[in-house]
């Protein structure tokens, strides 16, 4: 097993552990502070993503005995569940090639492992090695939340940024299905993205028709069974919940919203991989879209221990 470069977090995140390497464990955080760059784009501004999450979670982390009403239950039920932070990959700025080698690695060395990766970008380009490194696995339905469908073949002559991710994933012969919820807004697909995207076969679900039909008219489309992987972008929350990402914009999803989103995943399938980015802590004033975020990624380790308990 590769071993890439991990810078030691601060502390860990909420119902995990500090570790060097994902062994043993049943589920595995990590940050990948930075992607493939837009030449002229500043990607730092999403770096300290994951420590802003574990800080956000810091003094909660404290009371994982006592009950959590989200689950009416603890967040983790099963004293056995095992979950480790391994830190913040050694990514940089501009180095778009080393970073995505350096998050495919570590995504495959925890599902090697036999642990549930969880990724905190970084930019929303992160996803696509982060997907790529599930081609040993089973075939994946990748389930995007997201206010942008991601679906430009290049754009600044880029083929690996964050407007391809899902274009990408799409070329990507593991993943078999790929369900995109929450678009809202203007973003970067033009008419030609959209007709890709519905001519590949994704399962479009935007924002109004969950606020018209509800979060089944997308659990509809996930198999009984099946691996879901799930890509949230946290631009897809409305601006009220979440000031702080690169493009916030009314109209988005709730917080329950997407919390029962996954609940009703891990009713149906099996999570076996999560990643959520475009935080930008310097637009958080006052640490609110933090916890938030850290809140929803603490759903998706209750969900994954339930799931594991119950297997």
């Amino acid at each position: 097993m590769k071993s890439p470069i991990f810078k030691k977090a601060p502390s860990a995140f909420m119902g995990t552990r500090l570790a060097t390497l994902p062994i043993g464990a049943n589920l595995a955080v990590f940050g990948a502070p930075h992607g493939t760059p837009y030449p002229g784009i500043n990607n730092r501004v999403h770096e300290k993503s994951a420590n802003a999450f574990r800080r956000a979670l810091k003094e909660d982390a404290e009371w994982l005995h006592h009950w959590d009403f989200d689950f009416d239950g603890l967040l983790i039920p099963d004293e056995s569940f095992k979950a480790v932070d391994l830190g913040n990959l050694a990514t940089k700025p501009t180095s778009g090639k080393i970073n995505r080698s350096l998050i495919e690695t570590a995504t495959r060395n925890c599902l090697e492992a036999g642990a549930v990766p969880i990724m905190f970008g970084g930019d929303d380009s992160t996803p696509i090695p982060f997907l790529k490194a599930f081609s040993g696995e089973r075939p994946i339905t990748v389930l995007q939340i997201d206010a942008h469908i991601d679906w430009r073949d290049e754009r600044y002559s880029e083929h690996l940024g964050y407007s391809s991710t899902m274009r990408r994933a799409s070329e990507m012969p593991h993943i078999w299905r790929i369900v995109q919820v929450g678009a809202h807004g203007l973003g970067s697909a033009r008419e030609e993205e959209v007709t890709a995207a519905r001519k590949w076969g994704a399962r479009l679900v935007p924002a109004s028709t969950i606020f018209k039909h509800g979060i089944q008219s997308a659990l509809t489309h996930i198999e009984e069974g099946s691996d879901c992987v799930i890509c949230l972008d946290l631009d897809v929350l409305d601006a009220a919940a979440m000031p702080a990402v690169a493009h916030p914009s009314p109209g988005g999803l709730s917080f329950t919203h997407i919390t029962d989103l996954f609940a009703g995943i891990a009713a149906k399938a099996r999570i076996a991989g999560f990643s959520m980015v475009e935080f930008t802590p310097a637009k958080d004033s006052h640490g609110t879209a933090a916890y938030t975020a850290a809140r929803i990624a603490c759903h998706v380790i209750g969900h994954v221990a339930r799931n594991q308990k119950r297997a």
